[in-house]
């Protein structure tokens, strides 16, 4: 019994191009700074598909994929002093970074050379259970439930720092139109601004998800 209590069911990716595979594995324990989380739920993002497709160089293999996750905290590592035990939160896929370099010390940790990622080169959501840096994980607001929460770790922080970059503009244009924007547009038509999608020429699908979450200029 403690065995089976002691182990977790994950979706293995053991090789780019191939299918995910189901295996009963360790449940991994947190490290120093780490939190272990059952997980809740884990969208599907287009890096995922990526990672999978081995468009993406180098990944860490066998690899659980997924980084848009949902769950409560576990277990905490050393030096935890953040989040307790029953917390729900979101990891997101930057997962690591050295904290040494002239990126780190200036807040832009996310163009750190050395920088691992969720899913990609650190085990991630496709699992019951998973581990995680804690300086990299957040808390999820009550009024969202697991399933509307998951896409924030991804699309949603690339659309608010897109916004955030706007500044107070008015009208503004985003290139392409897929899970980011979509979440982007909803917070523009509340704003009361006006927004302009660029998409392929011939990416139906893109401009027709465009018009529908607003009134096209």
């Amino acid at each position: 019994m403690s065995q089976l209590n002691n182990s977790m069911h994950a979706m293995v990716l053991d090789k780019p191009g191939q299918a995910l595979n189901m295996r009963c594995l360790p449940r991994p324990q947190p490290g120093p700074n780490q939190l272990l989380v059952k997980i809740a739920a884990c969208a599907v993002c287009r890096t995922d598909l990526h990672v999978v497709d081995g468009e993406l160089p180098k990944p860490k293999l066998p690899i659980i994929p997924g980084h848009e996750i949902v769950g409560r905290v576990v277990s905490c590592g050393a030096n935890v002093r953040d989040f307790s035990i029953g917390e729900r939160i979101g990891i997101p896929w930057l997962g690591w970074t050295c904290g040494q370099c002239g990126y780190c010390r200036s807040g832009h940790e996310n163009l750190c050379a050395n920088a691992k990622f969720t899913g990609y080169q650190i085990d991630g959501g496709y699992a019951e259970y998973t581990v995680a840096d804690a300086r990299y994980c957040f808390r999820i607001p009550g009024n969202y439930s697991d399933v509307e929460a998951a896409p924030l770790l991804c699309a949603g922080l690339i659309g608010y720092r897109a916004l955030k970059m706007a500044g107070d503009a008015d009208r503004v244009g985003i290139y392409g139109f897929g899970a980011a924007a979509h979440i982007l547009a909803q917070i523009l038509r509340y704003q009361g601004k006006k927004l302009f999608a660029f998409t392929r020429a011939g990416d139906t699908a893109a401009q027709d998800l465009a018009g529908r979450m607003g009134r096209c200029g």
